[in-house]
């Protein structure tokens, strides 16, 4: 096999648009969709918040540390719709067996993820963003207040959600349908000590930061590699026409 061109790496912004532009058709139109991107990240909010509002009435030790229940919840809440906004478009191709078309198109592999994490995005800020002013509302717990810091949380913990998620699409790509229900996760370990120093401490790690974005970015690049790699072995044992319910 010949070395790839220049050509084939390199990005077509058209061609990753028109694929975002096809996923936002489809999230648009159904309501129901959109309304359960925030029911859940909302749920999960009101669940825990009240708790930790119940256990800081009769804890020293959650007094001091208030807000950190409701932060790890929404810092996870990132992790999981991150990689879940991921995934979803991606089934949504092969729920309506469409994944073989965008195949023989002239769609680059590249192309797709990156339109999948632009979609990722999307589908995250439309259920997360409701979700911290209502932490403002019922908790007073305002997660912008923590700044900078936020930013950094917010960048390890996507890039660990897509990480996943391209892991995730390749198996799909390379072992079909039974592997629907795979759903795991790599613990952001320092972004979850990160925060707690923050709010706890009021001290910014930024050497857990810095080693989290490293983990990161090494747990993102194998991802782009290992979906490359299962999708060339997809096409090799013709596993990409048997995708769909």
């Amino acid at each position: 096999m010949s070395a790839p061109s220049i050509s084939a790496v390199t990005l077509a912004p058209h061609r990753i648009a028109a694929m975002v532009l096809r996923y936002v058709y489809l999230l648009r139109s159904s309501w129901t969709r959109l309304v359960e991107l925030i029911y859940w990240p909302a749920v999960q909010l009101l669940v825990w918040g009240f708790l930790q509002f119940y256990i800081a009435q009769n804890s020293g030790f959650f007094s001091r540390a208030s807000g950190v229940f409701i932060a790890a919840v929404l810092m996870l809440d990132v992790l999981f719709r991150g990689q879940l906004g991921f995934s979803v478009s991606f089934l949504e191709e092969m729920w309506s067996r469409n994944l073989t078309n965008l195949m023989i198109s002239p769609l680059r592999p590249i192309e797709f993820v990156c339109a999948l994490m632009i979609m990722s995005l999307i589908r995250l800020a439309i259920g997360m963003l409701p979700v911290t002013f209502l932490a403002m509302a019922f908790f007073g717990f305002n997660v912008y207040a923590l700044g900078l810091a936020l930013a950094a949380f917010f960048v390890n913990l996507i890039l660990t959600s897509w990480a996943v998620g391209i892991v995730v699409a390749g198996v799909l790509l390379r072992n079909g349908m039974g592997a629907e229900s795979l759903a795991w996760t790599l613990p952001p370990t320092y972004v979850f000590e990160g925060m707690r120093a923050l709010l706890m401490e009021h001290v910014i790690r930024a050497d857990l930061m810095l080693e989290a974005f490293a983990l990161n970015a090494l747990y993102f690049a194998a991802g782009v590699l290992a979906f490359l790699q299962l999708l060339k072995s997809a096409r090799r044992v013709g596993s990409l026409l048997q995708t769909g319910e």
